[in-house]
């Protein structure tokens, strides 16, 4: 299985997921936090910390985020404590590399004369560097490194601080559940609340879908993680899961797409509302701009509430790369259409807890939705969609901003600010690349994009009208009931 993902924390993390799937099913669940970690940490001696003691205490922390982490902490990030490997975040330092030149390179491009020269090597004075980098620059040797926290960096909204016993601290009210943190943690310390048992319950409530049904909306995004089997295979694994049916979110990326539009035609100024990131960093940072944010909910929610118009008592789960989707549910002006949020990660430790070989599943067709909506999942595929349905419209003066990152989002929303933007359609993503991108994916890979494309071009349908019929009627029949 560790040639599925990206890293060992990740196999972890599944490791611990399956067996809490498993047991949820299987029985032994109320013994899981004490018993998971010796199954996974068998002993004597421990795989990946410095002794089995620790190794086992950080697994029973990993089975807890598996099983809902903390109810009081409604932030579906959290810090697991005894992970944190309390990392340097000194920022610039010198390494014995420094060979004491007589150039002193380093302290000549210092701006705020941070670097002095003590017994032929430099020294930096902490309370004057600025860590602006110019010494690691004009260093001959390389001997000047700039040392930062793995998740401090990836932290684009600066919402992790280091505490007084130099723990990792997510401050809520800044944090915009990007999962940015999750991933790229070493030490996986920084983890997303797993719902797995929430989802177990809604399947087995729902008595194989006899007393309400279960439907799975899965993101576009899902064609780039089939590393272990083809789409269409996936598809039967899940309803094999128990699920009555699988939908594609690209569907409610068609509708969202036409709403957006003619959004659009009425505002002239907008920003897309499809990242749930995106939004909150725009509502966190940038709160004079929060008119700007389009009224469409995202292709996620859009396609709930088409299932529930026509099957109002059914039960929806959604399927996708996102750690802020498990927030974005949550919220009131969803009105309750998403039940619960499964990952990529999730669904792979799903299927193989209950002993389902995606490799040889029949293929079960998967046809909801067109080319704009599929391509949803990559950067700039909203932007594409708008400026060429657009076209086919008649609808003119639309000008893209596509906006990979917060980064750039940040970038391009303080031009906005400023009046400097010269487009009005912004489109944002906090992932990189976009949604394909997403950090709960089983893998980030170059290929990705290319997987999404095909999954557009693969469609057999390349307008977005037949979704616009079916999302209008389903609008008529429930002014009819």
């Amino acid at each position: 299985m560790a040639k599925v993902f990206d890293t060992n924390v990740q196999l972890t993390k599944y490791r611990v997921l399956r067996e809490v799937i498993r047991r949820a099913y299987e029985g032994g669940l109320e013994e899981a936090y004490f018993e998971i970690p010796k199954v996974i940490a068998p002993g004597p001696k421990s795989d990946m910390n410095c002794c089995i003691y620790k190794e086992r205490a950080i697994l029973q922390e990993r089975v807890k985020m598996a099983m809902g982490g903390h109810a009081d902490n409604p932030n579906v990030i959290e810090v697991i404590d005894v992970a944190c490997d309390e990392c340097p975040a000194d920022g610039m330092m010198v390494t014995p590399a420094c060979r004491g030149c007589l150039m002193h390179a380093c302290a000549e491009v210092c701006p705020r004369g941070a670097i002095s020269i003590v017994d032929h090597h430099a020294v930096i004075d902490k309370t004057k560097c600025i860590e602006c980098g110019k010494c690691t620059k004009a260093c001959p040797y390389g001997a000047i490194i700039a040392q930062h926290r793995p998740c401090m960096v990836s932290c684009k909204p600066k919402a992790i601080s280091i505490n007084e016993e130099r723990k990792a601290v997510i401050n809520n009210d800044k944090c915009i559940s990007c999962g940015a943190c999750v991933y790229k943690c070493p030490f996986g310390a920084i983890t997303d609340k797993s719902r797995v048992l929430d989802i177990i319950k809604i399947l087995q409530e729902s008595e194989g879908n006899t007393r309400y049904r279960v439907y799975a909306v899965i993101a576009p995004a899902i064609v780039s993680q089939c590393r272990f089997g083809r789409p269409t295979q996936v598809v039967t694994a899940i309803r094999r899961l128990g699920f009555h049916q699988v939908i594609e979110a690209a569907l409610g990326a068609d509708i969202t797409l036409y709403n957006e539009l003619h959004e659009w035609t009425e505002r002239k100024l907008m920003t897309t509302s499809c990242c749930p990131s995106f939004v909150m960093y725009i509502e966190k940072n940038f709160p004079e701009l929060v008119k700007h944010i389009s009224d469409s909910v995202s292709p996620m929610v859009q396609t709930a509430w088409l299932i529930k118009r026509s099957d109002p008592t059914a039960k929806v789960v959604f399927i996708g790369p996102c750690a802020s989707k498990k927030k974005e549910y949550t919220l009131e002006k969803t009105k309750g259409g998403i039940d619960c949020v499964m990952s990529f990660e999730e669904l792979q430790a799903f299927v193989d807890a209950r002993n389902i070989d995606t490799t040889t599943c029949e293929d079960s067709e998967l046809d909801n939705a067109s080319f704009y909506g599929r391509i949803f999942a990559k950067s700039g595929g909203i932007a594409q969609g708008v400026a060429e349905v657009a076209q086919s419209m008649g609808v003119e003066g639309v000008k893209p901003c596509v906006m990979s990152g917060i980064d750039e989002c940040k970038l391009h929303l303080m031009q906005l600010k400023l009046g400097k933007a010269t487009e009005n359609f912004f489109e944002g993503m906090a992932c990189e690349g976009g949604c394909l991108n997403g950090p709960l994916c089983i893998t980030h890979s170059p290929k990705n994009i290319v997987d999404v494309d095909k999954y557009g071009h693969d469609a057999k349908e390349k307008t977005i009208d037949n979704s616009v019929r079916l999302y209008k009627l389903s609008l008529e029949q429930d002014k009819t009931q």
